[in-house]
């Protein structure tokens, strides 16, 4: 087996994180650094990460999370600010403090900016969570944003037929008008792309800043009622509809 894919089957983290990991010399097999793609590894062999050996883990655990604004939702942050896997400075619950007796160690599923919040799919499951980010996949997220001022509705078309960001044009988006006044908009976003802040900057293409972003649906999971900084396991049913996309 490939070691990014062992790795992965380890619950380290997403394929492609796992070979980010292995770029970083952060990966030893028999006590040797592997810096190289695709190496091949045999059970019986000591992967280790960060010095500490991992091994398959056979039963999957997915969890559904409210991230509030203000924590980063990846597994670490160059700057040291708090991540939905560390111990927050000034206290507040995060998935690590929730989950310290778990079980296995969870990863999050993609991300979501420092100041957004909403659904945020975490598992030890790297094959799930290679499928679900694999642009192939296409699979759709959708955010209720808030914006400064009235959204008219030639700008709504825009952000439908594309708007250029970072130099490229953004693929067909869904959006719908859930309110609008002089001093808002509320807009929801369906997107299946994952460039680097992306729903904030069509936005702000059109003019309009983000006051609030949340994501609500992330393939076939929806957030539902869940309240910021909760959690809860996924249902069978869920985690059915999740291995079908």
């Amino acid at each position: 087996m490939r070691l990014q894919k062992y790795m992965a089957s380890c619950g380290v983290a997403s394929r492609r994180a796992c070979e980010e990991l292995i770029a970083a010399g952060r990966v030893t097999v028999g006590g040797t650094v592997i810096t190289l793609m695709g190496m091949q590894v045999e059970p019986d062999q000591a992967v280790c990460v960060d010095g500490k050996r991992i091994t398959p883990e056979t039963e999957k655990h997915y969890i559904l999370y409210h991230k509030p604004a203000g924590e980063m939702s990846t597994a670490s942050d160059p700057e040291g600010r708090a991540t939905v896997l560390d111990n927050d400075p000034e206290g507040r619950a995060t998935v690590l403090d929730k989950f310290k007796d778990y079980p296995v160690r969870l990863y999050p599923v993609g991300r979501l900016d420092y100041d957004s919040e909403g659904l945020l799919l975490l598992t030890n499951d790297g094959d799930l969570a290679e499928r679900m980010l694999h642009p192939s996949k296409e699979v759709e997220k959708t955010y209720l944003a808030r914006v400064k001022g009235n959204v008219t509705v030639e700008e709504v078309s825009q952000l439908v037929k594309g708007v250029m960001i970072d130099g490229h044009l953004t693929s067909r988006a869904k959006v719908r008008v859930i309110h609008a006044d002089e001093r808002y908009t509320d807009l929801l976003i369906t997107i299946h792309e994952g460039r680097n802040r992306q729903v904030r900057k069509m936005t702000e293409a059109i003019g309009h800043e983000v006051m609030m972003l949340r994501r609500v649906r992330f393939g076939p999971l929806t957030l539902g009622e869940l309240k910021r900084g909760q959690w809860r396991e996924l249902t069978g049913k869920e985690i059915e509809e999740l291995h079908k996309t």
